[in-house]
């Protein structure tokens, strides 16, 4: 797949795979959810028991593949969730950037670390 597809074309693409399965049945909210959360896990634990610096990811191929991997499979599930809800990826994160904006001010918030709440 070319990476000039548009957002929809990639959702389009998962809801015919998953449908070609007969998946949708597995593929409640609920479960939904949970795969987000386990894939992020697995996410993690491509790096679990080290810190490597993005110079040290990028020169390591099995690992940016690895990365890669968990990371398509989080973003898979996202997106399965938004088809599912008709959710537009793309508006739900600009009204969350706008939204996060407004919670972190530049002002307040550049080069701070700590929440929106203990400002």
């Amino acid at each position: 797949m070319s990476s000039t597809d548009s957002l929809q074309d990639t959702i389009a693409v998962i809801d015919k795979f998953t449908s070609e399965r007969d998946w949708e049945q597995f593929h409640t909210v609920k479960n939904l959810v949970a795969s987000i959360s386990i894939e992020a896990a697995e996410l993690s634990e491509t790096i679990q028991w080290v810190n490597p610096t993005e110079v040290e990811v990028l020169q390591d191929q099995r690992l940016v593949q690895n990365i890669s991997h968990e990371l398509a499979d989080v973003m898979v599930y996202c997106l399965n969730l938004c088809s599912k809800l008709e959710l537009d990826p793309i508006k739900i994160i600009h009204e969350k950037m706008k939204h996060n904006a407004e919670k972190y001010p530049v002002e307040k918030s550049f080069g701070n670390f700590k929440k929106y709440s203990e400002y």
